[in-house]
């Protein structure tokens, strides 16, 4: 599409009545980011009240019309993705907006291929608009949503907003206050959703209270608290009671039990029965669930079992999900492995041929696979003569268990009773017994390469070089997930890449680095960090280096840096490596924080007239050499030292000051 063009979603699509709008970009230094936002309006071009406003400090809807999903990567950058069930969005709403904003002094023009995306409830693509030249703007309005008749058009925006996120917002009626002190301190006050002993407060700032009728204006009352485009902080959670347990041998009983489980089949039976109840009792963790594969937000029912007509042989998908909305029905059948056993495409395709046959939405795949963009973990055939279409999903076990601690620890699902449900869902997957622990092998290509890189006889363009890349872009979206988890914040993998990268030529290029250095390279970026905590694992020496680089202060004495530097690792590991950058790139002064700390002026360098314009942290681990999760496995070696260097290291360093990394965003372009 081009700016200001429009078109019918019917004309495009039959399966409009839910859609998934997807709003990408990527960034040359891999640390750029923005945030999406959703206005509702009115005839006169208006919210009808303040919460009309969806962002991140109210990201879904009551009524199920809106809920924003969060951040996925891509194979070039990430995008925000938000599900609309366009058939709850009430009558006197004439127009969704949908935009997104920066923050800190960061503008659009410092991104690449900005760009929109709309998906119906298939997951097929419909449409796409690319934002060709931003400018200096902090926010963009990137398209909308609007009624014309029965029917639902969408139009290419495109316009920018120098006033950024507030702004935008008041322009259409939000009465915003945006004191970001204020807001911090509220919100560390706030006590944890979903504790049965934490007292509801009077407003919440995350929902906006509606503003007052008009004859009800006039009567004093005290204000109805305002949206805050200021990011609320994260409530860490409380610590649990103290068990009345005479010693660590009594077990506490457990709604899901896993100690029954004796084989595979038992595994996959349990753990799909357990998940599809818990979504039905949990409707927040059922719709977060659901809402990403086209599901509408309505009442959910779920089954197990099912026998279902297929040729001579009935087929028995592992479970159903049927969400009912205004008499209308939305059905998923469900096929799940479990501890590390591959899903089968002919058990795939057989259950995408029911659901085509029966007028079925969707079928979602769930494993301990990670899903990979470009990547299939099964191949099946769509045909795209029929009518209905059905479209595939997958899941991963890691996933399921990062939803349910974000809701338990960071968000809530503000029910005593509820939150135990999602509490003893945890439990489970994360038991040894349970077969849902996520991604946890590398692969049969592990060892082999392992050993060619070691004796120098692995070539480029050996294809177990790529499935070892593979396996790592899996392992590190888990290390994502389960650090994002523990945070309550988004971590995401960072890309270095240009517009229009192709996920399968990026990964080629790692494969032949792989070959030629023997290591594998990672980033992430975690919210609030100074910097991407980068992962290398060296394979030749068998170690792994987690680290974060520090840009330097923009004013005061390089002495006063280094000082103030080394006392905030105070409490950092003594092993850990702390190293000067210098202007030109040439090595700066290096040493371990157990010789600086008495002696932090021998992070300068000799020549006073060299300018530092940062310094590196970094912890070497071990690596583990088995291709599986075990204690002495790769895998674990991996998660073990990025949560060891966020909790030890990271967590004591300031965050990026305002306009900082968008300074650094401008300098690589």
């Amino acid at each position: 599409m081009t700016m200001g063009s429009n078109v019918s979603l019917t004309a495009l699509s039959e399966n409009v009545g839910s859609a998934i709008v997807s709003l990408g970009w990527s960034s040359p230094t891999g640390e750029g980011d923005a945030d999406v936002s959703v206005l509702l309006l009115d005839g006169h071009g208006k919210v009808r009240s303040d919460a009309d406003f969806y962002f991140y400090n109210n990201p879904v809807a009551a009524d199920g019309s809106v809920q924003l999903l969060g951040k996925e990567p891509t194979g070039d950058g990430s995008e925000d993705r938000i599900s609309f069930d366009l058939t709850a969005v009430p009558a006197e709403v004439e127009r969704i907006v949908v935009a997104a904003s920066r923050y800190e002094g960061a503008r659009f023009g410092e991104l690449d291929d900005l760009k929109v995306t709309l998906a119906d409830a298939v997951g097929e693509s419909l449409l796409r608009f690319v934002i060709e030249d931003a400018g200096q703007v902090s926010a963009i309005i990137f398209g909308e949503l609007y009624r014309r008749g029965e029917e639902w058009k969408f139009r290419a925006v495109g316009q920018g907003y120098e006033s950024g996120l507030a702004g935008l917002a008041t322009d259409f009626g939000v009465d915003i206050e945006d004191d970001e002190a204020e807001s911090g301190t509220e919100a560390a006050q706030e006590p944890e959703a979903g504790t049965p002993d934490a007292p509801p407060p009077a407003t919440l700032d995350a929902v906006p209270a509606p503003r007052p009728p008009a004859e009800e204006e006039a009567a004093p009352k005290k204000r109805a608290a305002r949206p805050r485009t200021a990011k609320k902080r994260v409530t860490p959670p409380r610590a649990p009671a103290q068990s009345l347990a005479e010693n660590e041998s009594w077990r506490q009983a457990r709604l899901f039990p896993v100690s029954a489980l004796k084989n595979d089949r038992d595994r996959e039976t349990r753990a799909t029965s357990v998940l599809l109840s818990v979504m039905a009792q949990v409707p927040r963790f059922g719709r977060r669930i659901t809402a990403p594969f086209g599901a509408p937000s309505g009442r959910m029912e779920t089954f197990t079992e099912v026998s279902l007509p297929h040729g001579d042989t009935p087929r028995r998908p592992d479970g159903v999900i049927r969400v009912e909305r205004a008499g209308k029905l939305w059905t998923a059948l469900v096929e799940t492995k479990t501890n590390g056993n591959p899903l089968k495409s002919d058990q795939v395709q057989a259950y995408m041929d029911i659901a085509a046959r029966r007028g079925y939405e969707a079928v979602i795949t769930l494993s301990n696979d990670v899903a990979l963009e470009g990547s299939p973990l099964v191949d099946v055939k769509i045909d795209r003569r029929r009518k209905h279409q059905v479209a595939l999903w997958h899941l991963s076990w890691a996933e399921v268990a990062h939803q349910a601690q974000m809701l338990i620890r960071h968000e809530g699902v503000g029910n005593a009773a509820r939150t135990w449900l999602l509490q003893d869902l945890l439990h489970y997957l994360q038991h040894d017994n349970s077969g849902c622990h996520g991604f946890q092998n590398m692969g049969a290509a592990w060892v082999p390469v392992r050993n060619g890189i070691n004796d120098e006889t692995l070539c480029q363009g050996d294809p177990r070089s790529l499935e070892v890349v593979e396996s790592w872009e899996r392992l590190i979206r888990q290390v994502c997930l389960r650090l994002g988890g523990e945070l309550g914040q988004k971590v995401l993998p960072a890309q270095r890449t240009r517009r229009g990268t192709d996920p399968g030529a990026r990964r080629a290029r790692l494969a032949d680095q792989l070959c030629l250095e023997g290591r594998l390279q990672a980033e992430l970026r975690v919210e609030g960090a100074p910097g991407l905590l980068s992962i290398s694992a060296d394979l030749r020496t068998a170690k792994l280096r987690t680290s974060v680089e520090i840009p330097a202060p923009e004013q005061g004495y390089p002495l006063t840096w280094a000082k103030r530097l080394v006392r905030r690792l105070a409490e950092a590991p003594a092993d850990l490596h702390v190293e000067t950058l210098v202007e030109g790139g040439t090595g700066g002064p290096r040493g371990t924080l157990e010789r600086l700390r008495p002696e932090p002026a021998d992070l300068l360098p000799k020549d006073g007239s060299t300018r530092i314009t940062g310094f590196r942290l970094s912890l070497f681990k071990g690596m583990g050499s088995g291709r599986g999760s075990a204690e002495s496995g790769f895998i674990r070696s991996v998660d073990d030292a990025v949560h060891r260097f966020h909790t030890s290291v990271v967590v004591h360093l300031d965050a990026p000051a305002p306009g900082r990394t968008a300074a650094k965003e401008r300098a690589a372009v």
